[in-house]
């Protein structure tokens, strides 16, 4: 064998030859930054032109380990061709083959019938060619190539291309003349797609998205354009069967002080309606600096029926009135205080359905709104709201109203319960233009209101169903004098009455808004129990009772005037809710109306979530007041009964279903049923929906989706409505199997 000259690659060598074959295995001394340590069951060759190694052949310079049956190095070319099979390992990658010719310190060359795999943060490509390409440091090149991210084994989809390259320094993946198959059939096909290596953003076209049912049939490409780190924009053309050609477009941009988005919906010649429709919206929130901020919220769309002709019953639900307005704010702390202010324009696109026509609210143009606090010691509060407005509108009286309400308030706070006083004067002033017959007047109204909020806690150990738990009793008392008051010859700009529960029993008006406030001279008495575990402090168990209780018979309406109760107290109000179990849990309101005996409204919740993916719930609301009407057009309370699930059918499989159901009606308000099946590298999802959309209308939904594991979804995405549909529902990806 040749003698070797003592170089520092040399001495790496050395060490390897000084081994027996055994030994030689067990090298693992790491060789100095640049060098090349090689080892193998026989060396033989010259230093300065070339070395033969075979058997357990071991390389290593730097990052990157290089195994193989036989090697050929050549010194002055720190260059190396392997074989019959190799595995190359650098920066968290690793490729093998049969053939590979590589340049150890430019890390270029090539290889034969190559499987490669790498990992960069969460996402792991794995692939194969007939020939891959090394170009420099993390960068790869795959020819007549196959890649995924499934785990070893899995080839149930692929990205198949004439070349795939991997540049793993700027975490861009590309692929030319690439489709996409699936179980073997081709379902994608592209000239040419990019896409990040790490899970991150990256300029490109996303997976394509298809819908149907009763709003057509629609296909959009969107295409994402990352502008900057922290600016992007997505464009989705489209087209819809029934409506013609569509153009989605979103930009969003973040920075230190400042975030927003905006985004709009055209349909240029809707073929149905014969017209030119579209929707805007745009938010924007900023800090200024010094305790100012400012943004804007505003909504636009083309026509009264757009959420019905292309929204989804989210949409529809929600989409009654669109608020426009933009604020400005201050806001200030110190030691024992704070304070608060906004100057706000708003108003409001009322979006009319025929059938049921409702009320346009008030512009507020604008308003101006100020709250302070002030801690004066020995548990003094003072504290004062004020507001000043304009109210603007179409058809009714409009006008300015001024409110200011200064308030100080006493806590004594103890470990065994708390008393705090309350007392302030709500002043209000309106300034009211000409309205028909109507002159301009000035009217006012002066208000004292007097509470006091006290409670106390009482606690023990006990036991319940075997189980130890800490027991409290909690009962409050909640005394509120205000005058009562006439107030019909006030305007209502935009006071509503509140729906009754157990926080209503101890607020001050039973009124939103500042335009009515009710007179009062009650005490609200209410008794909690709660039962907590003992060991985590968690509440198990909560059970709850409250009545107000009317010194005064004055009662005041909506619409200003007083009348007399008929009633010395209020209905009787009934509340249980708890984590039974880890996997029961329920919640239920009842409302008793003691003067007529008759239940008013209750509402019963039970959930059963066992694990993630599985969950079930029944829920059930009556309210004899709800007049809601019947079928048959007669007024009538509401009964529904609400059931969904997601629940595992088989190994993979899980079946999703809400069965929404008026019992008035005698009519389903929605039925929604589907399957979704995860693979572990994809995931199916299909689900149909049907639901009410207006008085006279139904609407139907159809979403389908292929969702393949970090690559995206291809279809329709029914997540937001599962989530909405089903208390408690899971993403089936993310459930660990």
């Amino acid at each position: 064998m040749a003698r070797l000259q003592p170089t520092p690659l040399t001495l790496a060598l050395a060490a390897a030859f000084s081994l027996s074959s055994v030994q030689a295995e067990e090298l693992n001394t790491a060789p100095a930054a640049g060098q090349t340590q090689l080892s193998a069951d026989e060396l033989s060759g010259q230093m300065d032109n070339e070395i033969k190694a075979r058997g357990n052949v071991v390389v290593r310079r730097d990052d990157q380990t290089l195994t193989a049956d036989w090697l050929e190095y050549y010194q002055a070319k720190n260059r190396a061709r392997a074989g019959d099979h190799f595995t190359l390992t650098q920066s968290g990658s690793r490729v093998s083959g049969t053939q590979l010719d590589y340049d150890l310190a430019n890390r270029t060359g090539s290889a034969e019938q190559p499987d490669f795999a790498a990992a960069e943060g969460l996402r792991t490509f794995r692939g194969s060619g007939e020939r891959a390409e090394f170009l420099g440091r993390d960068k790869y090149r795959l020819l007549q190539a196959r890649a995924n991210t499934c785990r070893p084994g899995d080839d149930s989809w692929y990205l198949k291309a004439s070349s795939i390259d991997f540049d793993y320094g700027k975490n861009v993946g590309e692929a030319h003349n690439a489709r996409i198959e699936f179980q073997g059939v081709p379902i994608l096909y592209t000239p040419w797609i990019d896409f990040p290596l790490d899970g991150g953003r990256k300029s490109g076209v996303l997976a394509p998205i298809a819908k149907t049912g009763s709003n057509g049939t629609e296909l959009s490409v969107p295409y994402y354009w990352n502008i900057a780190p922290n600016y992007d924009a997505t464009l989705t053309p489209g087209y819809n069967d029934k409506r013609g050609a569509m153009l989605g477009a979103e930009f969003r941009y973040l920075q230190p002080d400042y975030k927003g988005e905006i985004a709009t919906t055209q349909i240029p010649d809707d073929h149905e309606a014969g017209r030119s429709r579209y929707a805007w919206s745009a938010k924007h929130s900023q800090t200024l600096g010094s305790g100012f901020n400012l943004g804007y919220n505003a909504n636009y769309v083309s026509d009264d029926d757009y959420f019905n002709d292309f929204g989804s019953r989210q949409d529809i639900a929600s989409g009654t009135n669109l608020v426009r307005e933009a604020w400005l704010g201050y806001g200030s702390e110190w030691d024992s205080g704070t304070f608060n202010a906004q100057l706000k324009a708003q108003r409001y696109q009322t979006l009319q359905d025929s059938t049921t026509p409702v009320d346009v609210p008030y512009a507020r143009l604008p308003q101006l709104t100020a709250n302070a606090n002030q801690e004066l010691g020995a548990g003094l509060s003072a504290n004062l709201q004020a507001e000043l407005t304009r109210f603007t509108h179409p058809t009714k009286q409009e006008g300015s109203r001024l409110v200011s309400y200064p308030s100080v308030t006493w806590s004594l706070d103890q470990s065994w319960g708390y008393l705090r006083p309350k007392l302030g004067v709500h002043y209000t002033r309106y300034s009211l233009d000409d309205f028909g017959s109507e002159k301009a007047r000035e009217v006012t109204r002066t208000l004292p209101i007097f509470s006091t909020d006290s409670g106390l806690y009482f606690d023990r150990p006990t036991t319940l169903f075997g189980s130890n738990y800490i027991q409290t009793l909690e009962p409050r008392l909640y005394y509120l004098n205000i005058p009562s008051k006439q107030q019909n010859d006030l305007p209502n700009f935009d006071s509503a009455e509140n729906s009754i529960d157990f926080a209503q029993l101890f607020n001050e008006n039973r009124f939103s808004g500042s335009d009515r406030i009710n007179g009062a001279n009650q005490l609200t008495a209410a008794l909690s129990t709660r039962y907590l575990d003992d060991k985590t402090g968690s509440e198990q168990l909560r059970l709850s009772v409250g009545q107000v209780f009317y010194f005064s018979r004055d009662n005041l309406t909506l619409n200003g005037t007083t009348t007399e109760r008929s009633a010395q107290s209020s209905d009787l109000l009934f509340s249980a809710a708890g984590q039974l179990t880890p996997s029961w849990r329920f919640d239920s309101l009842y409302q008793h109306n003691q003067e007529l005996s008759k239940t008013e409204q209750y509402n019963l919740q039970l959930f059963y979530t066992p694990t993630p993916g599985k969950t079930a719930s029944i829920r059930y609301r009556y309210d004899r007041s709800a007049d809601v009407g019947n079928a048959d057009g007669t007024p009538g309370p509401l009964r529904q009964v609400d059931i969904a699930g997601q629940w595992p059918l088989a190994k993979k499989w899980y079946a999703v279903a809400r069965y929404n159901y008026s019992l008035i009606d005698k009519k389903p308000l929605e039925q929604l049923a589907g399957f979704e099946y995860n693979d572990g590298c994809w995931t199916a999802r299909v689900v149909g929906q049907r639901y009410v959309s207006s008085s006279t209308a139904t609407k139907n939904a159809v979403f389908l989706q292929l969702e393949l594991k970090d690559l995206g979804g291809i279809g329709s995405n029914p997540l937001d409505t599962l989530r909405l549909a089903i208390p408690g529902y899971s993403k089936i990806n993310d459930i660990r199997q």
